[in-house]
């Protein structure tokens, strides 16, 4: 499997593995039956109860549009409000993200719903996937994104100063921080940086689990904990730089 990297001017490195072109087909044929499921709901739905003869007489154009609405809009819906993944992404570890791995806009995300149709036509989709390395669709190519597998996905965000200062011979604390994965890196860096009347309980409970996760009896509180970590963590991903 081809993996792309990226490496920005401001010291971003990205190591994502595009998803294959067999699990985009099942994760595609996953979603799809879920809209055929909550069709024929709808359907059941409006044939055993007076729903139907209701639609039909009152704005019937308006009405079935509406109960249809979410398979129209399936996938550009799903993506907008679940990070790219739809339930068939979901099942199979993949995620929508832009090339140089940040999240996608609402207008990428609209881009690759609209040359769905395309795509899904005469399988030109899975020829152009066949023709591109990084396995990007008509819609992807447009979009500027691309379909990666989560679990190989790493982005280290770090400053030109971090990169300095890590560079002139730090010593990492914990070394166990090599092993921290990308969300909960996240995870410990939104909590570092909100700032209100709860933070020091959220810190508390995030520094509890962290360590008891690393296996870890740091004898520092727990924000020095926390960015300690994060500092680990970034002098790891420079390594691989």
């Amino acid at each position: 499997m081809a993996e792309a990297q990226i490496i920005t001017s401001q010291y971003v490195q990205i190591d994502q593995t595009p998803a294959g072109i067999g699990e985009r087909i099942f994760a595609r044929m996953l979603d799809y039956l879920i809209m055929f499921v909550y069709t024929i709901g709808m359907i059941y739905l409006m044939d055993s109860t007076d729903l139907y003869y209701f639609v039909r007489g009152a704005y019937a154009e308006l009405w079935l549009f509406m109960f249809y609405l979410p398979v129209v809009f399936y996938s550009f819906l799903w993506e907008i409000l679940n990070r790219g993944r739809s339930p068939g992404k979901m099942a199979f570890g993949m995620r929508v993200v832009m090339q140089d791995g940040t999240t996608p806009t609402i207008g990428a995300y609209f881009m690759r719903w609209m040359l769905l149709l395309i795509d899904t036509w005469a399988w030109i989709g899975i020829v152009i996937i066949l023709l591109n390395k990084n396995n990007q669709r008509l819609g992807d190519l447009a979009a500027g994104t691309i379909v990666i597998k989560e679990r190989d996905y790493h982005r280290i965000q770090v400053s030109l100063d971090e990169f300095d200062y890590l560079s002139r011979g730090y010593h990492p604390v914990f070394p166990q921080a090599e092993n921290l994965s990308l969300e909960q890196m996240n995870t410990i860096s939104e909590t570092l940086m909100r700032m209100d009347i709860h933070r020091p309980q959220r810190l508390a409970m995030l520094s509890a689990k962290v360590k008891d996760f690393l296996k870890v009896s740091p004898n520092m509180d727990d924000e020095t904990f926390l960015r300690t970590l994060t500092r680990d963590y970034q002098y790891y991903a420079m390594e691989e730089i």
